[in-house]
């Protein structure tokens, strides 16, 4: 349910959230099923057992989450729990939300209407012109502006954004200053902005953090809109992500000739709305729903089901690499979706199924 966590609910909230094998999905699973995060560290190590695991999971004791607690209190940042109140809604809305941010800065523009501008980070300069009016032009118009802080359009973007409001979402922890130029733009976001990041302060992001990175900017946004970008860049995940989460996408476009207007130009070729100035933002959120209104409880305990280790056996032969529906997997499985849900934690705890954000499911 929607809550405040005690000091030591908090600490427990971290500890799951940091134990090996849990994702945003596993979490979610067992926070919904055991209500407290202190009844679901206890049952880790069953859980991991009934799935096959023969070593011990590898769980942050009390005093490294307390120190993990001290280095953002050091920094002056705040984590903030999926369960809180003040975590922001639109992120909450997510299937699964992620378990916890940490944040820096002016928190309660995370609360307010955001837009995403993403894009390459070897971008032109008329790009980079354009991601910056355009940012500006949304902040005059009521919206903060969120973007990942890299090289071009994004540093473009959080400038002409900086004087009404704007959010970094950052791959490492909230000190990690990435690219080492952009250290003035990011001491400007701290004062004036915000910086978000679902990292431990004092992490250093590497390739694996981008893609949670690119969820979280979409999921704070309405919208996203994409200045330029090649056929594979981190831009169209996030594009991707934003549609998957219901979120409206669009595109500018760009000459045939220039090779980073052909991701722009493919988004739109596939349906995404042209982006030519603020109007056709405007006009793209105008009569969306404003994923700022809370829609009931994020965590329903639900009664705890242990499946049969027959099932768990079956629905282990039943994942293959390719990811598939979990709906798909209770048809295939032949059993209730409770009991295979469960299953499918304990074969995740125990490193042997991958659970993704969307509803699928994989072998690890």
């Amino acid at each position: 349910m929607i809550r405040k966590l005690t000091d030591a609910q908090r600490r427990d909230w971290l500890r799951l959230a940091r134990t090996e094998n849990v994702g945003a999905v596993t979490f979610d699973q067992l926070i919904g099923r055991f209500g407290e995060p202190a009844l679901a560290l206890a049952a880790l190590p069953d859980l991991a057992r009934r799935g096959g695991r023969m070593s011990a999971l590898r769980v942050p004791s009390e005093a490294e989450a307390e120190a993990e607690l001290e280095a953002g209190a050091g920094l002056g940042a705040r984590l903030i729990a999926a369960c809180e109140p003040d975590f922001p809604q639109a992120l909450a809305a997510l299937d699964p939300p992620p378990p916890l941010i940490w944040v820096r800065g002016r928190t309660e523009l995370l609360g307010q209407s955001c837009v995403a501008i993403v894009g390459a980070r070897v971008a032109s300069a008329a790009g980079q012109r354009f991601a910056r009016g355009l940012a500006a032009d949304l902040g005059k118009t009521g919206h903060v502006v969120v973007s990942g802080m890299a090289r071009g359009i994004d540093g473009a973007a959080h400038e002409g954004a900086l004087p009404t409001g704007t959010v970094a979402v950052l791959g490492g922890g909230v000190d990690d200053v990435y690219p080492p130029e952009h250290r003035p733009l990011y001491e400007r976001l701290v004062d004036e902005g915000c910086v978000v990041s679902e990292s431990e302060p004092g992490r250093t992001a590497v390739a694996r953090d981008f893609p949670r990175r690119n969820r979280i900017i979409a999921g704070l946004s309405r919208a996203v809109v994409v200045v330029e970008a090649e056929m594979r860049s981190g831009s169209l995940i996030t594009a991707r992500l934003a549609a998957e989460q219901g979120r409206e996408v669009l595109a500018v476009p760009g000459s045939p000739l220039d090779p980073r207007a052909k991701g722009t130009n493919d988004l739109i070729r596939q349906g995404a709305a042209l982006c030519e100035g603020v109007d056709d933002v405007l006009r793209a959120l105008d009569g969306l729903r404003d994923l700022r209104d809370p829609e009931g409880p994020r965590y329903c305990p639900a009664a705890p089901v242990d499946p049969d280790p027959t099932l768990t056996r079956k629905v282990a032969d039943l994942l293959s690499p390719t990811p598939v529906s979990r709906d798909e997997l209770v048809r295939a499985a032949g059993a209730p979706a409770p009991a295979v849900f469960a299953a499918l934690v304990e074969l995740s705890l125990a490193g042997r199924a991958e659970l993704l954000p969307g509803g699928m499911v994989s072998a690890a």
